[in-house]
């Protein structure tokens, strides 16, 4: 590791936990000690159309993670931490061999807790080679200037907006902070990237999505998110408008998460961000189920 990495790793606050924990010796609120971990590395078919294409989005899914949601649908590799420890080296070897198996792109999964390891696994796999887009899949409780320092090397920002009012996040992801956070981490992702641009054949490679998850109940605060994006960033963004919540993991022991949505709760969210003009919005059909959960391994040979 190079010495930077090593300042930040030996005392943590790469991300809005602020732990300030020497990740060398234990872990902080993610539960990530010093090495990567990585669960499952594919071809993965699931992802927005503009980044699965035909070839498959090529997927890195990292275990632990920094907000740990109590509806949680990776809850075995965020919480539980299912995979195994993996160098720069492994980590750029595997966005190589995603290009060599015809990936559009590579797709950073959960990835924020391990950004100055990223940082460098990416330097390392371009100068072997890589040259496709690097998409950055994270949950968006970040630092600005954590992803200040990953100015020039990702293309895609990937981010979830998952809640509008403290109160909730909160609750679900003990991160009342979260609303502020995430749309300021936003913010940032498209001052770097901008507007989404994709090729001839429609494939992604450039720019931002933002997701939204619509919950149960209008938890997620899914208008007022929406006119936060419409004042900070425009309303020329492209939106992902997801419909796969199901109640999973620690659900259960909320009686208003342990249902899936309704159809009438999916058709108001996207009312919503047409009323507000937005008009880059992808949809998806309501699952609630685990279809879009991968099978993910308590063991992974890298």
């Amino acid at each position: 590791m190079m010495p930077d990495t090593v300042a930040q790793l030996s005392a943590c606050r790469i991300c809005p936990r602020n732990c300030g924990v020497d990740r060398f010796q234990t872990h902080g609120y993610c539960g990530a000690g010093a090495e990567p971990v990585v669960n499952l590395s594919q071809l993965h078919f699931g992802e927005e159309p503009v980044l699965s294409g035909s070839r498959g989005s090529g997927t890195i899914f990292f275990s632990h993670c920094n907000l740990k949601c109590v509806f949680c649908q990776n809850h075995t590799i965020s919480d539980q931490g299912w995979g195994t420890k993996c160098s720069i080296e492994d980590l750029a070897r595997l966005m190589l061999d995603l290009q060599e198996r015809g990936a559009h792109n590579i797709n950073l999964v959960t990835p924020s807790h391990y950004s100055p390891q990223l940082k460098e696994a990416i330097r390392e796999a371009k100068n072997r080679g890589l040259t496709l887009p690097i998409v950055w899949n994270s949950n968006a409780y970040e630092h600005p200037e954590s992803l200040r320092d990953l100015n020039g090397l990702i293309d895609i920002y990937l981010p979830d907006l998952k809640f509008a009012h403290a109160l909730y996040a909160k609750r679900y992801c003990n991160a009342a902070d979260y609303p502020e956070t995430a749309i300021s981490a936003i913010t940032e992702m498209h001052s770097q990237v901008g507007a989404l641009k994709t090729d001839e054949q429609g494939i992604a490679q450039r720019g931002l999505i933002i997701r939204l998850l619509v919950m149960p109940s209008g938890l997620a605060g899914i208008k007022t998110s929406l006119a936060r994006i419409a004042q900070q960033i425009g309303t020329d963004v492209q939106l992902s408008l997801m419909a796969q919540y199901y109640p999973t993991y620690q659900a259960q022991s909320y009686p208003e998460l342990n249902r899936g949505i309704k159809q009438a709760e999916y058709d108001t969210a996207v009312e919503s961000a047409l009323s507000l003009g937005f008009e880059q919005i992808l949809t998806q059909e309501l699952s609630c189920s685990d279809d879009w959960t991968p099978e993910f391994k308590q063991e992974q040979c890298i």
